[in-house]
């Protein structure tokens, strides 16, 4: 690597749960891991916020990353993100200014506006709010309201109590270009959503840094890309790691939300349509697979295509010490 060669390098985890395990074990893996990418000297650590999905086990972002931070010393932790629409922004406030009480310079808030659920019912039992554009930048403006004051800004609000002294770094999540003009105008961190929409990837990167607005707290932009990882020792090896995650979701797009994450072995027995096949095949190729060489490769191409500051792996693995090599392999691949 050359013009990213610094590129700082984090981990998003989601807890996925497979078939013949538990949730319960997903989150005792979900630490095990904070606390090996620890030792790997990774930036930071961000869990998600899912809901209604037997198959994820982060449905209260903000209650993991107490115990990740709880379990780590050094590794930044945070939200990938709170869904803040589903949230009291004074809730989330007095939550995290607590984590950055308890963690102090350790701790970020990542907020998103999608409901979290496919289902229509929990998201309407979720929504508070935030659908436009205007009601969501309303939410974030009282978020802020509640947190330490920095130089030249209002005192918090009296209601913010623990937040009124400690304020994590705010960062938008988004996968979209209106996403990233947003973060821009409001002068946030942004976290491109790579794994999600990786065909606007670069486009919002570029009109996130074209809108950005110095900040008191962020003068300059910084840019991160969230994408899927799977590196193992050989490109077979590592389509294989792949195949139960993209299993599980091709039958999510089917309407099967009640299914776990599949075995590997069911994953190999699985029969595609040719219409998903081809979805499956073309969703591994637009993230980061393979090798060692072929990951130092992809994960360069999209630093450099992106103009990221940071680069965020997410690795979806039923084996939990392949997962943990996979990101081994990452950390040491793009540090040579």
């Amino acid at each position: 690597m050359t013009q990213h060669s610094r590129v700082a390098l984090s981990a998003l985890d989601v807890a996925p749960v497979w078939t013949g395990s538990s949730a319960s074990q997903s989150l005792r893996d979900t630490i095990a891991l904070a606390q090996r990418l620890e030792e790997l000297d990774y930036v930071r650590f961000w869990v998600a916020e899912h809901h209604d999905l037997p198959s994820l086990a982060t449905s209260a972002p903000a209650v993991l990353v107490a115990a990740v931070a709880g379990a780590t010393s050094t590794i930044r932790v945070g939200s990938g993100g709170v869904l803040l629409p589903n949230h009291p922004p004074l809730v989330v406030a007095e939550q995290f200014g607590t984590l950055e009480a308890l963690h102090p310079g350790r701790i970020d808030l990542g907020v998103g506006r999608a409901p979290g659920s496919v289902n229509p019912e929990t998201a309407r039992l979720l929504r508070r709010g935030g659908q436009s554009d205007d009601e969501f930048r309303a939410q974030i403006a009282e978020l802020n309201s509640y947190f330490a004051a920095g130089p030249g800004e209002p005192a918090p609000s009296p209601r913010s109590g623990v937040a009124g002294e400690n304020r994590p770094p705010m960062v938008l999540l988004g996968s979209s270009p209106d996403s990233a003009r947003m973060a821009g105008a409001l002068g946030l961190p942004y976290a491109y959503a790579h794994h999600i929409n990786p065909t606007a990837t670069v486009e919002s990167v570029a009109a996130y840094r074209e809108s950005f607005q110095p900040s008191l707290q962020f003068p300059t932009p910084h840019a991160i890309v969230a994408a899927a990882v799977f590196a193992d020792d050989t490109d077979e090896q590592a389509r294989e790691l792949a195949a139960p995650m993209l299993v599980g979701q091709v039958r999510m797009r089917a309407g099967r939300m009640e299914s776990l994450f599949p075995t590997p072995r069911q994953a190999a027995d699985f029969t595609y349509t040719g219409a998903q096949r081809e979805w499956a095949v073309d969703r591994l190729e637009r993230q980061i697979w393979g090798s060692p060489e072929r990951v130092r490769d992809k994960a360069t191409e999209l630093v450099r295509a992106a103009d990221a500051d940071e680069l965020m792996a997410l690795t979806m693995v039923y084996d939990h010490e392949r997962r943990i090599h996979s990101y081994e392999l990452l950390a040491e691949t793009l540090r040579k």
